[in-house]
């Protein structure tokens, strides 16, 4: 059996080589078969708790009775529908989405980048259509947006954007953190800031508090209209549903995606009133954004967020994680920092490879994400227990002691 398992993986990986365009580099040898709770199930017949859900993805976990139930339920009546027509689903998902935050409107697409091209294309529309265009958006160094043209623009990282120059003009970066950097970029052109309140795919590096309310006076008093990218931070991610509540202000457009709709694909922009008039009919649309599977999916994740508690769990947890991290870290020598919010955490290595640190920690049953070469991401299920935490503790600590 473990032999024909074996024949298995090395099929797949063999067939991805010659067939798949080679964008994720060397993929981890796992074929997942299907999921449960917090784990993953290979076709090795092995067990792997996912302390990276699908990379913050996976809010309910894997195979949720309730989010599979209203995938079914949907499937059953109609998976897609044109936007030329109402659908329910799509209207109560705004409905709810209003209901719960700053924002007045609501466009739907299908990923992160795409919600972040409809929050910058809104931007510029908004100052367009006032007649007086204002296209410059000041991005952080280091942030990350997306992968499509505009959104590679936009990221603060010369290496996701010099292979495909030229890249779209009408972005200046900034060091992250820095107000004084980003008073003297603004000049008459500036329309916008967009900013990420963790920093997720260059370290998990979260905004000083003091910083992001800087931020939102100056862009009131200088009407200037302030972006959040919540795409890796929302939706519970960091203890409270946007990371913005937990400092302090409100934006005038969001994005979310990931763990939106708990593995199907689905991404959202948001907006204030104000700011919304940026879109009219005929300005912006998506042929998939916004349809009834995805957006019956997105319900069903809201309401098991609301009716488990799920808010709670992610503080709950953080707080005994966090501690656990820090008494490995006296205890191993080997860990330089830990950074985070919720259940968003980066492990800074002081010593070794992340990618080595990854790869051990898979050995023995526990996926997580390396970015860099030093920084071990965690972004596992909201409904992760302390008693699960506890099995990833002893097995982190094992790793980095060099056990076997």
């Amino acid at each position: 059996m473990e032999e024909k398992q074996d024949t298995k993986l090395q099929q797949i990986i063999g067939y991805d080589e010659a067939y798949y365009m080679p964008v994720f580099g060397k993929r981890v040898p796992l074929v997942v078969d299907h999921g449960r709770g917090v784990y993953l199930y290979g076709t090795d017949g092995k067990k792997y708790m996912d302390m990276i859900g699908g990379i913050a993805v996976n809010t309910l976990g894997h195979n949720n009775g309730k989010l599979v139930r209203a995938i079914s339920s949907q499937a059953r009546k109609v998976i897609h529908c044109c936007n030329y027509y109402y659908n329910e689903p799509q209207t109560m998902l705004a409905k709810k989405l209003v209901d719960m935050s700053f924002a007045d409107k609501v466009f739907f697409a299908n990923s992160g980048a795409e919600a972040n091209e409809g929050a910058i294309k809104l931007a510029r529309g908004y100052w367009s259509k006032k007649g007086t265009p204002k296209p410059k958006i000041i991005t952080a160094k280091m942030s990350f947006h997306g992968r499509t043209l505009a959104t590679i623009a936009a990221t603060g990282q010369e290496k996701f954007r010099a292979p495909f120059a030229p890249v779209m003009p009408g972005f200046d970066y900034v060091p992250f953190n820095d107000f004084e950097a980003l008073k003297k970029a603004v000049d008459a052109q500036t329309g916008a800031i967009m900013l990420e309140l963790i920093q997720g795919e260059s370290g998990v590096h979260p905004a000083d508090f003091d910083y992001i309310q800087a931020v939102r006076k100056f862009c009131t008093q200088n009407k200037i209209l302030l972006i959040i990218d919540e795409v890796q931070t929302g939706v519970g991610r960091t203890g409270t549903f946007f990371a913005y509540e937990q400092y302090g202000i409100q934006p005038d457009i969001a994005t979310l995606a990931k763990g939106l709709a708990g593995g199907v694909p689905i991404g959202a922009v948001l907006a204030n009133q104000s700011a919304a008039t940026g879109f009219g009919p005929g300005d912006h649309g998506s042929t998939f954004g916004g349809n009834p599977l995805a957006c019956a999916a997105a319900l069903a994740v809201l309401e098991e967020i609301e009716s488990k508690g799920l808010l709670n769990n992610v503080n709950n947890v953080n707080a005994y994680l966090v501690k656990k991290l820090n008494s490995i870290a006296k205890k191993t020598k080997k860990i330089a920092e830990v950074r985070g919010k919720g259940l968003l955490i980066g492990i800074e290595l002081d010593s070794g490879s992340a990618s080595d640190v990854k790869m051990k920690l898979f050995e023995k049953g526990f996926l997580v994400s390396s970015i860099g070469s030093n920084v071990i991401r965690l972004a596992p299920p909201l409904i992760i227990s302390k008693f699960q935490i506890i099995k990833f503790i002893s097995a982190l600590q094992d790793v980095l002691e060099g056990k076997e």
